[in-house]
């Protein structure tokens, strides 16, 4: 049924002027979403203080509650069509008192932290797309037909706004900043183990898929009070440049069940990391961050080795926020391991001085849809410096692409030889002291696969084709006597 819903929203954006691809699709379908969970959190709030015969003071002013304006509801309960605004009358209303009344919700709010200021900042960085009030009024008669009251029906809406997620990521390059396969995101938490108590951080957050998928991997079994308290408040940290993004990444974790997520809109790089102190810093750090991006040199002045390539900004940055003991588990360009400049040799050489880089997964082209680059996975512990690098390069067996995508199943062997870092056809080991200390190239360079014959040098492919040639003719010559 929900899914149904998505598409019947879909469709009526489809015909909206003002929309044009997936990604306008779903910031639209956010904002409204977002009202509508707004709402159905209030009711059910309101409902468990007044069983405990408490009052509740509601966020939101009752002119502007979804139930007041989007799907005003007569006696029985039905819709009321002669309350409901439609046409000029709803546009109107939307762009000129609903948005202006959310976006001052930022200067109300008493602290970053809250949800009332994650309202503020939803809205002064969304805009209202559509122009027809009928298709509008057509699309919150369909997101009213969704329910969020069990925990079932929470976990198949966020289940279906991540496909929305994944198609929006495959409408283009903006998009596709956005998304990282699930499965290997999984695998990387997996192998991190995150813990409750731990604070887990992702600077460069997209659609906060990675703290989403920590959250779930934290919240199988049954836990305590405290623990789930500390689940919704103290673990999940993230921020993220991109208005669009960081929208999603606020609806995203609210529907994972995260009522007021940690997530700050702001230039992750613009900080100097020389001002990261103990009490900014993190126990666990996932992250893909966006390479091939070029920063201004004042950026680059944040960071003691300089370079324009963002991704190496941000693993800097990464390092970093890390407490000692640390985990962090990071996406990044495989040319990264053995690009020659001065600025790679430095990085990764400070990664092997400060961190243990005890694991280091190859990607197959395909894994990321559309990107066109190889990728590598870090996963290091800071504190201590590396004796011995584990590699495993991941086969899938196919060429990987929209029609085959990664799966849980392609990094299974990956997950199960990790922890004791079993060597196998496609894992191997590399001891730091064999590693040339002058460049620190780390490439991927799998022993266990027979290497390629040497290239021919063009007289000896000439003599061969010539005498390929000269046989082929005796041949020849030979059937036609035949005939």
């Amino acid at each position: 049924m929900f899914e149904q819903t998505f598409k019947n929203i879909d469709d009526v954006l489809w015909k909206e002027a003002g929309c044009s691809s997936e990604l306008d699709y779903t910031e639209q379908s956010s904002w409204m979403l977002f009202l509508k969970y707004l709402d159905d959190l209030e009711a059910e709030r309101s409902m468990e203080a007044e069983l405990v015969d408490k009052s509740y003071d509601y966020l939101m002013d009752e002119k502007f509650r979804w139930s007041s304006w989007a799907a005003p509801k007569n006696e029985d309960g039905e819709f009321d069509h002669d309350a409901a605004l439609t046409g000029d009358d709803l546009i109107d209303f939307v762009n000129r008192e609903l948005f202006p009344y959310l976006q001052g919700f930022k200067q109300r709010a008493s602290s970053p932290d809250t949800i009332e200021y994650k309202i503020g900042e939803i809205f002064g960085e969304i805009k209202n797309k559509f122009q027809s009030g009928y298709s509008l009024r057509d699309a919150l008669e369909h997101m009213d037909s969704l329910n969020f009251g069990s925990q079932d029906e929470k976990h198949e809406l966020s289940s279906l706004y991540e496909e929305k997620i994944k198609n929006m990521g495959n409408a283009g390059r903006n998009g596709g900043e956005y998304y990282t396969p699930r499965p290997l995101i999984r695998a990387m938490v997996q192998v991190t183990k995150p813990k409750i108590g731990e604070k887990i951080y992702d600077g460069a957050c997209g659609s906060a898929g990675f703290l989403c998928e920590a959250h779930d991997f934290l919240r199988k079994g049954k836990l305590t009070t405290d623990k789930l308290k500390k689940l919704q408040t103290k673990t999940f940290y993230g921020k993220e440049k991109k208005s669009l993004a960081y929208i999603i990444a606020i609806m995203n974790m609210i529907l994972h069940g995260i009522d007021a997520p940690n997530i700050i809109h702001t230039n992750t790089l613009a900080e100097n990391i020389m001002d990261i102190q103990e009490k900014d810093r993190f126990d666990v750090v996932l992250a893909n961050p966006p390479f091939g991006g070029k920063e201004r040199k004042e950026v680059q002045q944040n960071f003691p080795i300089k370079t324009s390539e963002t991704a190496f900004l941000f693993l800097q940055h990464f390092i970093k926020s890390l407490k000692a003991g640390g985990r962090g588990a990071v996406v990044i360009k495989n040319t990264f391991l053995s690009n020659s400049d001065n600025a790679s040799c430095a990085l990764r050489q400070e990664l092997l001085e400060n961190c243990n880089l005890h694991t280091i997964l190859d990607c197959p082209s395909g894994t990321f849809l559309g990107a066109g680059v190889k990728t590598v996975v870090l996963f290091f512990e800071k504190g201590a410096p590396t004796k011995k690098i584990w590699y495993y390069q991941l086969d899938a067996g196919r060429n990987m692409g929209k029609t085959n995508p990664l799966n849980d199943d392609d990094l299974k062997e990956f997950v199960k030889l990790q922890p004791k870092s079993k060597d196998s056809d496609n894992s191997w080991t590399v001891k730091i002291a064999d590693v040339d200390q002058d460049n620190f190239d780390l490439s991927v360079k799998n022993p266990n696969q027979e290497e390629e014959a040497p290239l021919s040098e063009p007289k000896e492919i000439l003599d061969e084709i010539a005498a390929l040639d000269a046989e082929s003719a005796k041949i020849l010559e030979g059937i036609r006597g035949m005939v």
